[in-house]
């Protein structure tokens, strides 16, 4: 028994490990300005990463010191949340599949179409409701204003990698052929009704495009950017985890039979 136990002790402690880059990965995503003008994408990272740590915290006192109930309550606990986890993440993968974005003749960045998201994620995120909070977060936020002191030319700004939410939000789209004068300023559009975000657009820095479809199309296109790199982290945490798991359940089980077994002799 006590050798199974060292080994159920050891795999709780690197699933207790695992919960550190869950977290870590929910406090980044957590942070990023688009997330933290969605409360509701904000945190569920990291209340998973907390559950993972506290149920592995469990199973390392159950096993550390001979916790029949508390090892079991482990294993059943860490079988629910590593089934949770992989269905948030095939969730994810779903919903951020489709990119929405498109190349620019003369410009290094993408612009972005908001049919071009999945529709869930765009009725969720990008409803009349849900933007009228969301378009006053980033009006409010330094997203924007940051250009102008970052790029000094047109042709600067044209050959920048702009982030999705400066593409979509901070300028009026290419198509409409707004003459630029600095990042939030943009003047005498040639083609006025190429797009419906022509008319839209305003250079007063509380408004310029963000009402336009194409912002919020940018805000999709830096959530999808944001959760696909944490992905790869929650993935490979998962993995390890499935794994801790499966030894966990097998020296437990063989716990028991060697406990069963002394009991009879």
């Amino acid at each position: 028994m006590a050798v199974s136990n060292n080994i159920i002790t050891a795999v709780n402690f690197i699933a207790l490990m695992c919960s550190i880059p869950i977290i870590t990965a929910g406090i980044w995503l957590s942070s990023k300005q688009d997330n933290q003008c969605i409360h509701w994408l904000r945190f569920p990272v990291i209340f998973i990463g907390i559950l993972f740590l506290l149920v592995a915290l469990s199973g390392f006192v159950g096993a550390y010191w001979n916790k029949p109930g508390l090892l079991s309550f482990f294993l059943f606990s860490m079988a629910f949340l590593i089934v949770f986890l992989l269905i948030l993440l095939i969730l994810a993968f779903t919903v951020a599949r489709p990119s929405g974005q498109f190349s620019v003749p003369g410009r290094r960045y993408k612009e972005y179409r908001l049919t071009g998201f999945s529709k869930w994620l765009r009725d969720h995120v990008t409803d009349d409701e849900n933007w009228h909070n969301i378009r006053s977060c980033l009006a409010n936020s330094k997203v924007c204003p940051k250009l102008s002191q970052e790029y000094d030319s047109a042709y600067q700004f044209f050959n920048a990698h702009l982030t999705p939410i400066e593409s979509g939000c901070c300028k009026p789209p290419t198509i409409c052929g707004y003459q630029y004068v600095n990042p939030t300023m943009w003047i005498n559009p040639v083609n006025s009704v190429a797009d419906a975000d022509c008319s839209i657009w305003n250079n007063d820095p509380g408004q310029l495009c963000y009402s336009c479809d194409s912002c919020k199309a940018g805000l999709l296109g830096n959530l999808r950017r944001e959760w696909r790199k944490a992905n790869v982290i929650l993935i490979v945490a998962v993995v390890v985890l499935i794994c801790v798991y499966l030894i966990a359940c097998s020296a437990f089980k063989n716990a028991q039979i060697r406990n069963l077994s002394h009991q009879h002799k």
